[in-house]
């Protein structure tokens, strides 16, 4: 391990962004590519703000935590929280799938996910809570040294 970070925060949606940044900067030092950067963001999003809205109903008093470790060019983050979990994980992960319809939510977050990590795992047990668990690794964009 190289290193490690945990941020914890109230389950509102404006602190979905605060994930964003903070992950942002953790893996800043692996010098990712933009699309790198772009995936890896979006998966630490979905990921969140599923704990959010669907975990905590977006209630401002449960509490979502994200987790990462670097290990090389390897990232692992894990995102928990204690809300309401998930009945059927299988399910849920079929495309389209959501519980959310009346927010016009489009059941897409964890297929996109799965299309920009390199491992998703999803543990959930019902009214105990959830943790979506990823990782990615990076292939740094190195300047050619100038002699």
């Amino acid at each position: 391990m190289d290193n490690e970070m945990t941020l914890s925060f109230v389950a509102v949606s404006d602190n979905e962004s605060l994930a964003r940044v903070a992950i942002t900067s953790f893996v800043a030092q692996l010098d990712p590519t933009i699309d790198e950067l772009s995936e890896f963001k979006t998966i630490v999003s979905e990921a969140v703000s599923n704990a959010i809205i669907h975990g905590y109903d977006e209630d401002g008093k449960g509490i979502v935590t994200v987790h990462a470790v670097r290990d090389g060019d390897l990232v692992s983050v894990a995102v928990k929280d204690n809300g309401k979990g998930i009945f059927d994980v299988k399910k849920a992960m079929e495309p389209l799938f959501t519980s959310k319809a009346e927010m016009e939510r489009s059941g897409m977050g964890f297929t996109i996910m799965e299309s920009f990590a390199d491992d998703l795992q999803v543990e959930s047990e019902p009214n105990v809570g959830t943790v979506v668990t990823f990782t990615k690794k990076f292939y740094s964009v190195k300047m050619p040294q100038i002699s």
